[in-house]
């Protein structure tokens, strides 16, 4: 028997996900899992890269523990953030994508290479966060001198268990910089920017085996958890998708980007897949749940907020795509700030965000079907949202297509299926 590891690292927890092939199927078995989140750090907002490596060996350990031999593993997080190196050493803090610090770098960016233009290039949507704002706000900050590799975050934790720098093509497509059409990194946009070409290889494709760790096999998967996810979805040809997590990313697998003006104008992106092109867009997803759950009654199971949610009568709804709810010092000022009346219990406030969310969800899927030219019938959800009855419910009747919720890791199962693949 070959056991595989997935190591999926989302922005609130990380796991550990040992998987082994069996005449049904793929059986799988959570390891290890360990919390998530930024940390704010001389005013700005970070990830402790060293802890989530610790954190990383430790469920190593864990799986080779129970387990004995793995034959490989793989790591996928989340798209847009990464690492500087000035030789070995990295260059931080490692700055998360909720900071602030991009604001003066979208206008200097849009002043050399207008939105429109970049969106015909590279296809991808619009974000405060893209990695092409990140990576100039570097710029601006004099951060770059000197600057020898740029590793997206899951190649660097692989990065830091191989020695191997890799750059791999699902999680490169989330940095507004690759070339839609070519799939390389776009060397006109980056000679207009001024950004250094050398830091930006070829990337490499899902199913590369870049190195090992302590005789572990360590192979790319789409290192984009979203890719990942999407490529360990059970479906039925082609149909629509959400990842639901902090983020809920809504899409359908297409062969070719979609770049024309009407996906533009919609914020639609165009991302990595294994052998497809992803077309999907960023939804704000259990972000205002958790936020709010934070702030109005932190020791409340989550169960218990879907009842209150359900209980509730509050018919007021939000833009859950409002960048005010993006990073708000208080989420229930944000969601007071957008409503009249405001809601009078925690009830309210789920009802309102977990409905704010299948209207947002509604609308997307409009879009996609006129982008598409396509009509589907079917919704898949994987990820955490997915066990919320409730908000299924809601999507259901809004959107009027048959949701399939599917609470499995989707992500690990994509993460594992890649690796399962490179040793046939």
């Amino acid at each position: 028997m070959k056991y595989y590891l997935a190591v999926d690292i989302g922005a609130s927890s990380g796991r550990h996900i040992v998987g082994w092939r069996t005449e049904n199927g793929v059986e799988t078995k959570e390891v290890y899992r360990f919390a998530n989140g930024v940390e704010e750090k001389d005013g700005h907002l970070t990830w402790d890269t060293e802890r989530l490596l610790r954190e990383v060996k430790t469920g190593i350990a864990a799986a080779r523990a129970e387990f004995g031999a793995i034959e490989s593993l793989s790591i996928d997080t989340w798209g847009v953030d990464y690492v500087l190196l000035r030789g070995e050493e990295p260059v931080l803090p490692c700055y998360a994508y909720r900071d602030g610090r991009t604001i003066p770098a979208i206008e200097a960016v849009h002043a050399l290479v207008p939105f429109e233009e970049l969106y015909a290039h590279t296809g991808c949507q619009f974000q405060p966060f893209t990695t092409i704002y990140q990576l100039y706000a570097d710029k601006m900050a004099g951060r770059l001198e000197g600057v020898t590799s740029f590793l997206m975050l899951p190649c660097y934790l692989m990065y830091r268990l191989t020695g191997v720098k890799a750059c791999e093509y699902t999680e490169a497509t989330t940095t507004g910089l690759l070339n839609a059409q070519t799939g390389d990194f776009d060397v006109a946009l980056l000679d207009k920017l001024g950004l250094p070409k050398a830091l930006f290889p070829k990337p490499q494709a899902p199913g590369t085996v870049i190195g090992s760790y302590d005789g572990i096999k360590v192979v790319l998967c789409a290192t984009h958890d979203t890719g990942s996810a999407v490529e360990g979805i059970p479906m039925e040809g082609r149909q629509m998708y959400i990842s639901s997590g902090t983020w809920s990313l809504l899409g359908v697998k297409t062969d070719k980007p979609i770049t024309g003006e009407e996906s533009r104008r919609a914020n639609w992106s165009n991302e990595g897949g294994v052998g497809y092109n992803r077309y999907q867009k960023n939804i704000m997803g259990m972000w205002l749940i958790n936020e709010l759950r934070r702030e109005l009654c932190p020791d409340t199971p989550f169960p218990e907020v879907v009842k209150m949610a359900e209980e509730s009568a509050f018919e007021g709804i939000v833009d859950a795509e409002d960048s005010a709810f993006l990073s708000p010092e208080s989420m229930r000022a944000a969601f007071d700030g957008a409503l009249d009346p405001k809601p009078q219990s925690p009830g309210d406030y789920f009802r309102c965000a977990y409905r704010s969310l299948a209207l947002g969800y509604e609308k997307a899927i409009r879009e996609l079907e006129d982008n598409t030219g396509k009509t589907y019938d079917k919704l898949y959800i994987v990820g955490g949202g997915a066990k919320n009855a409730f908000l299924n419910r809601l999507t259901e009747e809004q959107a009027h297509k048959k949701v399939i919720a599917l609470p499995i890791e989707a992500t690990a199962l994509g993460n594992l299926k890649v690796q399962m693949e490179v040793s046939q």
